[in-house]
């Protein structure tokens, strides 16, 4: 998940970064296993899109990830909003498995 830049403002607002990693065998719930801001949060983005990761653009819930540690479980109040997110993740992947993508 990342911030958009916005524009119009003299400098563009802070671009953030966060990687959650769920296995839902081994993990209670996501956690997070990448975060940053500027440079490190391009980086973030340009390996998930390397690795063919989707991306989710969501400022309110980046801003609330930043807050935890790495490798920390997400609370219970973002369980909605993550779990959104990863049911439309597995379904794209899954759509990519059928066709061959």
């Amino acid at each position: 998940m990342r911030t958009p830049p916005m524009k119009g403002r003299g400098d563009e607002r802070l671009r953030k970064a966060v990687a959650l990693k769920y296995d839902a065998k081994s993990d209670r719930a996501p956690k997070v296993t990448a975060k940053g801001a500027r440079a490190v949060a391009e980086r973030i983005i340009d390996l998930a899109r390397e690795k063919g990761i989707p991306l989710h653009e969501d400022p309110d819930l980046v801003g609330a990830l930043m807050e935890l540690d790495f490798h920390e479980e997400i609370p219970p109040q973002l369980y909605k909003a993550v779990a959104e997110i990863l049911s439309f993740v597995y379904r794209l992947n899954r759509q990519r498995m059928q066709h061959g993508a």
